[in-house]
């Protein structure tokens, strides 16, 4: 898929991996609803981005708050060809984790991209054409050492995006879902498991010890590049297609060696 004059749709897109993603879109001549619950920060990437971007606020957890984004693309752009469900949050810890942390979990990390499919399934289904981008993370594929519900959504995240795939993709729709490990974001600097300092730096271990901190930049042009191409699976840290082989190749072995290197950082 070529980029230039299509309408997308960014959440998450106040900061990080959102933001420098709405900004590599319009600099290929797309038009992007930048979409983010901080409304200054939505506009002011949308201001950044200039007249090839538009800013929403609200929860994109809420069904009544993508139907609003999806109005609003169609009325400042037109139909929607691409959407992003990139926003995303991290959660507790382990079983200690509330339900309400397992439930605000799911609700952005999963039923946002629920909800956002099948809003926009229909229109899509009649014109033949549309593209779904799921951000995930390695977590998805692998797992996350300190936080079993940021794990567990990530890996729901995948399973929904494989899903739509399955289901849709001979009907012209297109799925992508993005699996990187460590980038410079808020996420990786407090934001994973913000009520418990100790997991969190648990956590943020095992992702920088696993490989490079790339910038939010790095992965923007990596996810342009794999709809380039319509790729299922984006990585942009290649080397967790080598580690999910070794899972998948020999499951009880990449447990104990997950259980040693939990060990190792100390937890």
């Amino acid at each position: 898929m070529e980029i230039s004059g299509k309408v997308a749709i960014v959440t998450g897109a106040g900061a990080g991996i959102g933001a420098a993603l709405a900004r590599r879109l319009a600099a290929g001549g797309g038009r992007v609803v930048v979409a983010d619950l901080d409304a200054e920060s939505a506009a002011a990437v949308a201001a950044s981005i200039g007249s090839n971007a538009v800013a929403a606020s609200g929860d994109v957890a809420d069904e009544k708050v993508i139907q609003t984004l999806i109005d609003r693309a169609e009325a400042e752009f037109g139909p929607v060809d691409l959407y992003f469900a990139n926003a995303g949050i991290g959660g507790g810890p382990g079983l200690d984790s509330t339900d309400e942390q397992w439930s605000a979990a799911l609700e952005v990390n999963v039923l946002a991209h629920v909800r956002a499919a099948r809003l926009l399934m229909p229109g899509w289904l009649e014109r033949g054409a549309g593209y779904f981008v799921s951000t995930a993370s390695a977590a998805g594929l692998l797992t996350q050492i300190g936080s079993a519900p940021y794990s567990v959504t990530k890996h729901a995240a995948v399973g929904f995006a494989e899903w739509l795939s399955v289901t849709y993709g001979d009907k012209g729709i297109r799925v992508s879902c993005v699996c990187p490990m460590g980038v410079d974001t808020r996420l990786l600097h407090g934001e994973l498991i913000p009520d418990d300092p100790a997991a969190a730096e648990l956590a943020v271990k095992a992702v920088t010890t696993a490989g490079a901190v790339i910038t939010p930049e790095q992965v923007a042009d990596t996810i342009v590049d794999g709809i380039g191409t319509e790729q299922f699976l984006i990585l942009p840290h290649p080397e967790v297609l080598k580690m999910y082989r070794h899972k998948g190749s020999d499951y009880d072995r990449w447990l104990d060696g997950m259980r040693r290197f939990q060990a190792a950082l100390g937890g």
